[in-house]
């Protein structure tokens, strides 16, 4: 998905680029809803500002990683894009009270530091051999869309408490369509008959992603899918390698590490916090035999 934007990205705006991810993602996942039996009976929003506040989000944190794309290679915006389970971690103790203990709180400095090694290159006013001053405010939108992806997923944490997971991620695609076309008047362009094929197969295969990430935590732990998502920097490498011409840099590929190692860390930390929780519910249920 993210390769057919950054392929429209020099003619598309970003506005546009989401009204396309968004709009065209929806029959998808209406088709997915229809086949799991919760169309329309299961829509129905119990916390509808909780959908407002998740889908504004949602929709910036999109927007700012298709403006970083058209502007910095495809590797480094996925790779930047990684400090977003880590800020999870970060806002989830700021907003929902959740601790952090010793562990998480090496692993999520560990892990910003790999980020800041990512972003040493682009963190100049000055146009250099290794940066210009467009690819500096591409690193920054990077950083900010995994902000706002960080607080989306703060704020669907707590819409899993009343909202179904369908609900969730259609009233998203539903609310980012729209807001993207508020951008309408801010240069969008009609599309060649290639770049609408492009833009509609973003959103197509965006709505399938969803509903295989969706339904992948339906049948795994946390600490078993996560790992897989990381994968995305080999195909991020491989596209921009073979179709975009983009050379990986070594301080990239450190940074990359280091966040990757913080995010398992974090991950399986959790996870035995999970079971060490679990058991000890278990051993406090009384015998009934």
């Amino acid at each position: 998905m993210f390769a057919l934007i950054k392929a429209t990205s020099q003619d598309v705006p970003p506005g546009e680029a989401v009204f396309f991810r968004s709009l065209f993602a929806l029959p998808v996942l209406i088709v997915w809803l229809i086949l799991r039996g919760d169309f329309p009976q299961k829509l129905k929003a119990r916390d509808p500002m909780g959908h407002v506040w998740r889908g504004l989000m949602g929709t910036f944190a999109m927007a700012s990683g298709f403006f970083a794309i058209g502007l910095l290679p495809l590797p480094e915006v996925v790779a930047i894009g990684y400090a977003a389970p880590l800020l999870v971690t970060m806002l989830a103790a700021m907003f929902l009270g959740e601790k952090i203990r010793l562990v998480r709180l090496s692993a999520l400095l560990l892990g910003f530091f790999g980020v800041m090694l990512i972003l040493s290159p682009r963190l100049t006013i000055m146009e250099t051999e290794v940066t210009t001053r467009l690819q500096t405010i591409g690193a920054m939108a990077a950083l900010m869309a995994a902000l706002f992806s960080a607080l989306a997923q703060v704020f669907a944490r707590k819409l899993v408490a009343t909202e179904t997971t369908g609900s969730i991620v259609f009233y998203f695609s539903l609310m980012s369509t729209f807001l993207a076309l508020l951008t309408l008047p801010y240069g969008w362009k009609i599309p060649s008959s290639e770049q609408a094929f492009l833009l509609v197969s973003a959103g197509l295969l965006g709505g399938v992603g969803q509903i295989l990430l969706t339904e992948s935590y339906r049948h795994a732990e946390v600490a078993v899918i996560a790992p897989f998502e990381y994968c995305s920097i080999i195909l991020a490498l491989l596209f921009g390698y073979f179709v975009f011409n983009e050379y990986p840099t070594g301080i990239m590929m450190v940074g990359v590490a280091l966040i990757i190692t913080a995010g398992i860390i974090i991950i399986e930390r959790e996870r035995r916090l999970g079971i060490k929780r679990t058991g000890k519910a278990r051993s406090t249920v009384p015998n009934q035999g």
